[in-house]
């Protein structure tokens, strides 16, 4: 599932960029998008470091407001660190069996614009990890996480720091990643109103 580079096509009527020394590639991401799927069971295998590397480049890479890029990666690969994180939520026990879990971190804030702000930039965040793993047919699932304290104990987080999402990373156990034909999501025309309600 690796992102294929194809040129772009002209609109018709429109010069060719090519034409004009321009190179104007297309990244391929919708197989991607189309194969992503939460995974909480994974295979006992580790994740190459390339690959791993560039997921976590793919999270340094994505746009923040006013691009203050407000979060750390913490990187959890040990086994009994990553059972250890499990317990910061009732819903992330898939963390435990995961090759690896990457931690996203923000500064804790009192100030409800600047949280509201932060966890729209980590939800980014998640999601270009989850569309770089899917990429190479590395599954993901994501966690929220209850107790903070335990995670800063666990990551030895700073005191101005808190854990806002946990992402599970690893390869599906039970089927590989392929596009879905058929998502179970609502249908397009039920989700999407057009100028108006």
């Amino acid at each position: 599932m690796v992102a294929r580079l194809k040129p772009l096509a002209s609109p018709r009527g429109c010069p060719d960029p090519a034409s004009s020394g321009a190179i104007v590639l297309h990244m391929e991401t919708w197989d991607a998008i189309r194969a992503r799927r939460n995974v909480r069971r994974y295979e006992d295998r580790a994740i190459p470091k390339d690959d791993l590397d560039r997921i976590l480049e793919a999270a340094r890479r994505t746009p923040s407001s006013m691009n203050q890029q407000a979060w750390d990666f913490v990187v959890v690969k040990d086994r009994d660190r990553l059972q250890e994180l499990a317990k910061a939520w009732r819903y992330a026990a898939h963390v435990a069996g995961s090759a690896a879990t990457i931690a996203l971190v923000v500064p804790t804030s009192e100030d409800r614009d600047e949280r509201d702000t932060f966890q729209y930039d980590i939800g980014q965040v998640t999601m270009s990890i989850m569309l770089a793993a899917a990429d190479r047919g590395i599954g993901s699932g994501h966690a929220s996480v209850g107790d903070q304290a335990l995670v800063r104990s666990i990551l030895g987080l700073p005191d101005d720091r808190e854990c806002a999402i946990l992402v599970a990373l690893g390869y599906p156990a039970d089927r590989r990643l392929e596009p879905i034909a058929h998502p179970n999501r609502r249908v397009l025309d039920d989700v999407v109103h057009r100028e108006r309600w």
